[in-house]
């Protein structure tokens, strides 16, 4: 199912595959017959680069160099990503890329243990929307609390038409409806840690024996586990890869203009181009029909909330 298998390499000498996994320097790289162990060129590492040169999910141009080693020569353009923003050198920012070429997020929080992050939720949403993503909430841990609890939690995204899946890896529940979204398709299981990624991914395929971790007490925050992204293929009827990523803590917009952020909260979208002034920012401005509509109790306050927070700069 990987679009590499679909291209045709520059050059006879050369192979198309698929960056798997990435770690301190080498890829693994799934190509069509093997699984060869690379390095950048090193004419790749000195060109200037605003982002990543290679993440999983890429789709790469290798030549070997012998005993299951090789070498990758070009990386072909992203046709999507999930990315976020990062710290860089001296004071500045820069792209981080979670992983290339995916189809969907999986957006994992807990209903407990830790505590549900709405915040965190929101920019994960907002990034979705800005790249062109589809995003699927998945409410993990959903037996440690009501079911009622729960459905409060996240109530306001269904409201607006996000999927929300509600899943305990202890009972089962909710686990065929990700098998069932992830079969075909590339996928990115993402979210804070310790909300139970590698458990989720464990309870669906149990012979992939991901690391878990426990939950810290004194600050209930998930301790990191996963330190390695990684692309993994799924033995599902109609496959499909899932990466599953290390546990994120902060999660910071990339390159998303002020202007633009409002339409990436899609609650707001019927009501833009109807506020009496033009690029209004839908904070202080009179008549504005995004306002109003919150008063009138048809976009969620919190929500709301969170976009002004956004909007202004704030966490």
């Amino acid at each position: 199912m990987m679009s590499s298998t679909e291209q045709t390499p520059t050059r006879p000498d050369r192979l198309l595959g698929t960056v798997l996994r990435a770690q301190s320097g080498f890829f693994w790289v799934q190509t069509s017959t093997e699984t060869v162990i690379c390095k950048l060129r090193g004419r790749l590492k000195r060109e200037r680069q605003s982002s990543d040169i290679a993440v999983i999910g890429d789709q790469v141009e290798i030549t070997l160099v012998g005993n299951g080693e090789g070498a990758i020569e070009s990386v072909y353009p992203r046709r999507s990503k999930l990315a976020r923003r990062a710290a860089g050198t001296r004071g500045a920012y820069k792209e981080d890329v979670l992983v290339a070429n995916v189809d969907q997020v999986l957006l994992t929080f807990a209903c407990a243990q830790p505590a549900f992050t709405p915040r965190m939720l929101d920019r994960y949403l907002v990034i979705c929307e800005h790249s062109g993503l589809e995003a699927i909430i998945v409410a993990t841990k959903i037996d440690l609390v009501d079911q009622a609890v729960a459905t409060q939690l996240f109530a306001p995204y269904e409201h607006i038409n996000y999927r929300v899946l509600y899943v305990s890896n202890q009972t089962g529940q909710g686990l065929q409806a990700v098998r069932d979204t992830l079969a075909g398709r590339i996928s990115v299981v993402t979210g804070k840690s310790g909300v139970g990624k590698s458990s989720l991914l464990n309870a669906l395929q149990p012979d992939l024996h991901l690391d878990t971790g426990t939950i810290s007490t004194a600050l209930n925050k998930g301790r990191h586990v996963t330190t390695v992204a990684e692309l993994i293929a799924l033995e599902l009827p109609d496959k499909g890869y899932v990466a599953d990523t290390p546990g994120i803590r902060e999660i910071g917009l990339w390159q998303v203009p002020a202007e633009e952020l409002d339409w990436c909260y899609r609650e707001l979208r019927p009501y833009l181009g109807q506020c009496y002034f033009a690029g209004c920012s839908h904070i202080h401005e009179p008549d504005c029909a995004v306002r109003t509509a919150v008063t009138a109790g048809k976009i969620d306050h919190a929500r709301y909330d969170s976009y002004v927070r956004l909007r202004q700069g704030e966490s």
